[in-house]
């Protein structure tokens, strides 16, 4: 334990150290300043830290990202299971174009019109097979109509579907002591924080409506995991507090997301984050809600014994 001597020293040394560190070559802004973006269209940004990060998923109910960035929505399978599927391909049960799905042969049916000819107790299909292929079509006659068809929207799948159309990405993190800058020291207060904005923490909304059925779906974080790499774990609400050398707490504890013990041996640890979502939906009379987690990137972090000098 420090002194609060050897406490004083150490927070005027963090602030020096993180004072020195801002002074560096015009393209250090490119290696992780905190105006870094990642370019357009371009989710996994590799250049958002000091040092590329390693590893990370976009866990749904668990799955996950990479280097601070993959994405959870367009086409994500996570969320309400799908009630149509092809060879594990999920599929609309219903679509405009082709009509029904039939779980049984994994084909489209939809009402020839017009019928090719009238039979009775029998109606003309256009049958569209292999998961809607438009080259395996042909057009077939039934005493009955197919599985599936003419059902009613499933609101479950429509909540898939509205979950699909957004994207719930991982946590792009950032710390102070960073590596890029100087090491912190044994015992000193570390800082997190990530980015914030409704892709990361949400609250994302989005719909799906489908033959006068719609399905409306929010998304919040409701917590941030750090991992210490040493065992310990930090919770925090939001996605805490940047650090700046020249503000009101420079060298002491974060207000709102930080390791305020701080490490208690000197050595390199790796810090990630994982982001727990809630996502709620309604609809047709039906509701439900699951957790979703996304995991950041690999942020390093340098940690040096305190030296310190006695006349």
């Amino acid at each position: 334990m420090l002194t609060a001597a050897r406490r004083g020293l150490a927070g005027a040394a963090l602030a020096l150290l993180l004072v020195l560190g801002t002074v560096g070559p015009a393209g250090a802004a490119l290696r992780g300043g905190p105006d870094v973006e990642c370019p357009a269209g371009q989710n996994d940004c590799s250049i958002w830290d000091d040092d590329p990060g390693t590893g990370g998923n976009t866990g749904g109910g668990g799955t996950g990202g990479d280097t601070g960035g993959s994405t959870g929505g367009g086409g994500s399978t996570d969320g309400p299971a799908a009630k149509c599927q092809w060879n594990g391909r999920a599929l609309p049960c219903h679509d405009d174009l082709l009509g029904w799905f039939n779980n049984g042969d994994g084909c489209y049916y939809k009402l020839a019109e017009p019928q090719p000819s009238v039979v009775e107790g029998k109606q003309w299909y256009v049958k569209t097979c292999n998961g809607g292929d438009l080259g395996a079509q042909e057009t077939v006659l039934l005493d009955a109509a197919p599985g599936g068809f003419e059902a009613p929207p499933d609101p479950a799948e429509l909540a898939r579907q509205a979950l699909a159309s957004i994207e719930l990405l991982p946590p792009r993190l950032k710390v102070a002591p960073r590596r890029g800058k100087g090491p912190g020291l044994v015992g000193l207060p570390v800082w997190m924080w990530a980015s914030p904005g409704p892709n990361y923490f949400g609250p994302l909304h989005a719909s799906k409506t489908d033959r006068g059925l719609t399905v409306a779906l929010s998304a919040t974080v409701d917590q941030i995991v750090w991992d210490m790499d040493n065992g310990d774990q930090v919770t925090c609400t939001g996605p805490g507090t940047p650090y700046t050398v020249d503000g009101p707490r420079a060298g002491l504890t974060s207000p709102d997301c930080g390791y305020d013990q701080g490490y208690a041996q000197a050595r390199t640890y790796r810090i990630r984050a994982t982001t727990h979502w809630t996502v709620s939906w309604s609809g047709g009379g039906q509701s439900d809600s699951f957790p979703l987690t996304r995991t950041s990137n690999v942020v390093p972090i340098e940690i040096d014994e305190l030296q310190v000098v006695t006349g």
